[in-house]
């Protein structure tokens, strides 16, 4: 991985405070007072209901932000598969599920899409008995009241998390001292219905790099309760990970208060020899179960087998890393049969790459078979 940044956010001007700012008129008020919501009539009974919105903690563990899918030729949304795969993930015993992702596709969809993505993994686990299963949403929008509303229709549609990224379009005019993404993100947890999981993913955001400092301040807010670090900078999760710690109330290893995750797969490991309490990774969609028996291994003190299958999942996560949404998609094309293109503008792979990312993925999806 390239070298990786611990510094503040640019600095420049910026006088507004979002924090002060009144959100009433964004989404329905219902959304904060425990109204009927508009999924109701879809779930029709006490049960369901209280299948639909229930508490579903964060635990340290395997969280795979799940694909979107789409039917060839037209790019609607595709349930059947997104139920398929959801339920493929929860039965080979992942923590928990993350919709509107980068490997969602979330920027290619629009609010009414969102809404179904997340609504049908909801359905889709609680009908094959994994109700218990949280899910996480991917919020992050440019405009503090937008991140808002996609909190409240992420809660609306059954999910228990919001990831969200730190806004950047504007980021030569953020106030000094990184204050304008502080202020952001509390707006944006102040205001939220769901628990807020901060995302540090330079790579989305144009290299705006939080640092942890910064990270470590947030965590102070009662609804910011976690941390994905797509940044690859196991120091700062070591930092993390070890000042939340010193914050909690009660520590408690199986029950975190602040859980801290890295980004990929391929530093699964080394995350959790810097404190952290599991992943939150794309190749999960491909190999669930090389992912989890990895970090099982290592928590059962067999580093040395925990580092053997390490290597293979680095290598796959590697392919993976290098293809992106389109080489996931077309690994699990070529390995189990679904999985299909990404919708326009991203190409469909041509057939050299098909065959390259299929054979980057052979070790890994030979792993995956045998466990």
């Amino acid at each position: 991985m390239a070298p990786h940044n611990d510094a503040p956010s640019p600095s420049g001007s910026f006088t507004a405070g979002f924090n002060r700012m009144a959100f009433g008129a964004v989404g329905s008020s219902s959304l904060m007072t425990g109204h009927e919501s508009p999924l109701s009539s879809s779930y029709s009974t006490t049960s369901e209901a209280s299948d639909f919105y229930m508490t579903r903690p964060l635990v340290p563990g395997v969280y795979v932000p799940t694909m979107c899918f789409f039917k060839e030729g037209t790019e609607d949304v595709d349930t059947d598969t997104i139920t398929r795969h959801a339920v493929r993930l929860a039965r080979a015993g992942v923590t928990g599920l993350a919709t509107q992702g980068s490997n969602g596709e979330a920027v290619h969809l629009s609010h009414t899409e969102r809404h179904l993505v997340t609504a049908t993994t909801r359905k889709a686990l609680n009908d094959s008995g994994f109700s218990h299963m949280p899910i996480i949403v991917g919020c992050g929008s440019q405009s503090t009241r937008e991140t808002i509303q996609y909190c409240r229709e992420a809660w609306e549609a059954g999910g228990d998390y919001a990831l969200v990224l730190p806004p950047s379009y504007y980021a030569t005019l953020f106030a000094p001292a990184s204050e304008t993404i502080i202020e952001y993100f509390t707006a944006v947890a102040d205001a939220s219905p769901i628990p807020i999981i901060i995302y540090n993913f330079p790579g989305a955001v144009g290299g705006l790099d939080l640092s942890s400092d910064i990270i470590v301040r947030l965590a102070e807010h009662h609804n910011i309760v976690g941390v994905k670090l797509t940044c690859g900078n196991t120091g700062k999760l070591n930092r993390v990970a070890a000042a939340t710690r010193k914050m909690s109330k009660i520590h408690d290893p199986k029950n975190p208060e602040f859980l801290v995750l890295a980004g990929s797969a391929d530093f699964s490991i080394q995350a959790l020899v810097a404190g952290g309490h599991g992943i939150l990774a794309g190749l999960a969609n491909i190999a669930p179960k090389a992912c989890i028996r990895t970090i099982e291994l290592f928590n059962q003190g067999k580093h040395a087998e925990a580092q053997e299958m390490q290597e293979v999942v680095a290598q796959g996560d590697w392919t993976a890393i290098q293809g992106g949404v389109v080489g996931v998609k077309s690994g699990l094309q070529s390995w189990l049969g679904y999985g299909g293109y990404a919708r326009s503008p991203l190409p469909k792979p041509t057939a050299g790459q098909e065959k390259k990312w299929k054979e980057g993925y052979r070790d890994l999806f030979m792993l995956e078979k045998s466990l």
